[in-house]
């Protein structure tokens, strides 16, 4: 993958973890993840980490309510 797919693929991973925070998170958080790790064999290492995070923060948020 070029580098405009691991951006793309970043931004549209934390979109989804932010939306997850306030719908479906297990869902959303769970695709957020599994963009964030897709997005790992781009140079974006950033935006797949953050993706990463922010879809594990909306996976277990639910679980604690």
């Amino acid at each position: 993958m070029n580098e405009m797919t691991g951006k793309w693929l970043g931004w549209i991973g934390i979109v989804i973890a932010i939306i997850g925070f306030f719908y479906a998170p297990v869902w959303m958080g769970s695709i957020a993840v599994i963009l964030g790790l897709i997005c790992l064999v781009t140079p974006k290492k950033g935006l797949a980490w953050w993706s990463i995070v922010l879809g594990v923060i909306a996976f277990i948020i639910p679980y604690f309510r």
